[in-house]
């Protein structure tokens, strides 16, 4: 329940990570929102942690392993925010929940967790909610489509290194290497995508707030994966649909069509059984 309560807190901030992303994406390019994000997330870590921590803070039992997950989330960062730039808000986290889906199908196979019939029921239903969303005649930007599916495959890898590394890694350890590989990646792209543009006040504040909420929100994420299994955290990742949703209507007052948010609802609420089964199944052992 720990982790279930952390990763709920997790996905809010996620959704106010990506309405930001996409509300700054309209005036400055995304590699440089991207570095933005890792800088201060780099700082923040940097300045808070490791003082306390010293070298312990870059201490990994499996570093590889700990950096292919930092670089597959750089991947994906940049993956989702050309795929905001073209979509609605809700929208894109819909079509990026194939993620969890490849998640908890594959946790039996690769994590030895047991799905059951009843989860892997409401696995296709969420899968043809999906479908629903990205039906013909949705409307919806090609080129950003494709962002998001392969933003959802790098997603779904990035969940499942978690998973892995979850029980042998300390989150500070493994949050410390994200922002230390997301920085150094952008800060090589940077040249070729700084504009010069100068923010107003209000989008510094905003592009701070990224790199503030998105340590926080990652940080929560690695303890959730620490404390629950991937079988059971990654149905509950529908429920950003809900502050996506919300925040997208708020801020740029898009509603989903009719047929988007019957797609959308099929998603969440086989992301919902899959969670409460998954719970019982646990609490009956």
């Amino acid at each position: 329940m720990r982790g279930i309560a952390f990763y709920v807190v997790t996905l809010l901030l996620f959704a106010y990570v990506d309405t930001t992303t996409k509300y700054l994406a309209n005036r400055y390019t995304v590699p440089l929102l991207i570095w933005v994000r890792y800088c201060i997330h780099l700082l923040f870590m940097t300045v808070l942690f490791v003082p306390r921590e010293r070298g312990r803070i870059l201490i990994a039992q499996q570093t590889w392993l700990v950096a292919l997950r930092a670089f597959s989330l750089v991947l994906v960062s940049l993956l989702m925010g050309l795929a905001l730039q073209r979509m609605p808000l809700a929208e894109v986290t819909a079509v990026q929940f194939i993620a969890p889906l490849l998640v908890t199908l594959l946790a039996g196979p690769l994590l030895k967790e047991k799905i059951g019939w009843v989860r892997g029921v409401c696995v296709v239903a969420g899968f043809c909610g999906v479908l629903l969303v990205v039906r013909p005649g949705s409307n919806l930007n090609g080129l950003g489509l494709l962002f998001v599916f392969l933003g959802a495959l790098g997603n779904a890898f990035y969940q499942m290194i978690s998973r892995l590394l979850g029980a042998s890694e300390r989150p500070l350890v493994m949050l410390y290497y994200l922002a230390l590989i997301g920085f150094t990646c952008t800060s090589l792209a940077l040249p070729w995508f700084w504009t010069g543009e100068q923010p107003t006040t209000f989008d510094f504040f905003l592009l701070i707030s990224l790199g503030l909420v998105g340590v926080i929100g990652h940080l929560l994420f690695s303890y959730a994966y620490r404390d629950a299994p991937a079988s059971t955290l990654a149905p509950i990742t529908y429920l950003q649909l809900f502050w996506s949703g919300i925040l997208g209507w708020l801020v740029f007052g898009h509603i989903p069509t009719g047929l988007t948010l019957l797609g959308m609802l099929i998603i969440t609420v086989s992301g919902a059984v899959v969670a409460v089964y998954g719970h019982l199944k646990s609490n009956s052992r």
